[in-house]
């Protein structure tokens, strides 16, 4: 056994001891402890052997703590009671009540799905942490695979290897206008209409997929897009597109709630679609408190 783990005495001497602390009289506490009285006192006087000084004082009328006693009773205490209590906490994480798990998610999670389900999950659930970390899919799905997310929302590209997944919403864009955009007023639109407009993407590594699908849109649209930015987050091409330095894409769902600087219109015709889900490593089955996430997510 490890050095540091090799103590001169046992959790009961500490145990005996307290009782004899906080009761200041050895037939008190061994009643309180179901123990005879010479046990207990021989117990004590092995901790203080053990320990090499005294740590009470004894006389026919009185029992004291000595100064090395009061300390070690100050540090038995809060010892003790973890110890107490570590049976209560596992139950509770056994159970789904406390734990903690880390979550990634996307700029089109939380601007959709996302709130409600956090909503009610800390409804159900407020003794679990949640970490929540937004994150392009790529980074996802290498944080999953090396076990660092208990799950995350993010767009598949292609199938994922060793993880579960649950589709949240699969939805085709249309596309985010400036307000003062020429064809904002636009009941509808199609991307050959936007062939003069500037677009605001995103950095192809962060999504591959989704990222050739807009660029097949086009493609089949028969223009080329003018990609004026590629910025991540999500919020930041949105704060682009409010400033009028083009346009970007978006599901409706996601374009629920707008500035005023800034028009949704669907789109007619060839306009990629954004597919969000919820996955999370199919090995080792989901601990408790993840298992309590996947329950409120799925309804």
């Amino acid at each position: 056994m490890p050095r540091e783990y090799q103590f001169p005495f046992e959790l009961r001497h500490l145990v005996y001891f307290r009782e004899v602390a906080r009761r200041l009289h050895f037939r008190a506490a061994a009643e309180a402890l179901g123990v005879a009285q010479p046990a207990l006192s021989r117990q004590v006087a092995q901790l203080e052997r053990a320990l090499g000084t005294p740590l009470l004082t004894r006389t026919r009328r009185r029992v004291e703590l000595t100064p090395a006693g009061r300390l070690l009773l100050e540090r038995a205490e809060p010892l003790l009671r973890s110890l107490h209590a570590i049976p209560g906490e596992l139950r509770a994480m056994a159970g789904g009540e406390v734990g903690h798990l880390r979550v990634a998610f996307t700029g089109l999670a939380m601007a959709t799905v996302l709130p409600g389900i956090l909503r009610e999950f800390h409804r159900r659930h407020p003794g679990i942490k949640l970490e929540l970390n937004e994150s392009p899919t790529s980074a996802q799905l290498v944080a999953l695979e090396a076990g660092e997310l208990a799950c995350g929302f993010f767009h598949p590209d292609a199938p994922t290897p060793g993880l579960l997944t649950r589709t949240l919403l699969h939805e085709k864009n249309g596309v985010l206008l400036p307000s003062g955009h020429p064809f904002a007023r636009r009941a509808r639109l199609r991307l050959r209409d936007l062939a003069d407009t500037p677009w605001v993407l995103f950095p192809r590594a962060h999504n591959p997929g989704f990222y050739d699908r807009v660029l097949a849109a086009f493609t089949s649209a028969g223009v080329s897009p003018r990609i004026a930015e590629e910025v991540w987050p999500r919020a930041n091409g949105v704060g682009f597109v409010r400033a009028g330095v083009g346009a970007t894409f978006m599901t409706p769902s996601e374009a629920q709630h707008l500035p005023p600087e800034v028009t949704f219109r669907p789109l007619t015709g060839p306009a990629p679609e954004s597919r969000l889900v919820l996955g999370w490593r199919a090995s080792p089955p989901p601990d408790p408190a993840l298992a309590a996430f996947l329950g409120v997510v799925g309804g």
